[in-house]
């Protein structure tokens, strides 16, 4: 799980995340992102309303074991959304969740 935090902060400095609800939410719709992350301590409205944007359009989805304070750390910014916008990235971080 480590690494996938790791990736999850190497994919923010390249600026190929969408962090927070609207950035997440606005990039699902758009079909700009090949992965979506929950954070596991997320409303579960806020959570239902992102898993249904991915199956909508085609993204995958994950609502791994990490929570909101997990996520901060790996990427410096407070979110519990986040929404990755390159292939490459979201790949490997699938992998490692």
């Amino acid at each position: 799980m480590s690494k996938a935090l790791t990736l999850l902060g190497f994919a923010r400095k390249a600026g190929k995340l969408a962090v927070g609800t609207a950035a997440a939410t606005d990039a699902l719709k758009r079909k700009k992102a090949h992965l979506a992350i929950t954070a596991s301590d997320i409303s579960e409205k806020s959570s239902k309303e992102i898993r249904f944007l991915c199956e909508k359009n085609g993204i995958n989805f994950i609502k791994p074991e990490l929570n909101t304070y997990d996520i901060t750390q790996a990427i410096g910014t407070r979110a519990g959304i986040i929404a990755v916008l390159d292939e490459g990235f979201a790949r490997a971080i699938a992998e490692n969740l």
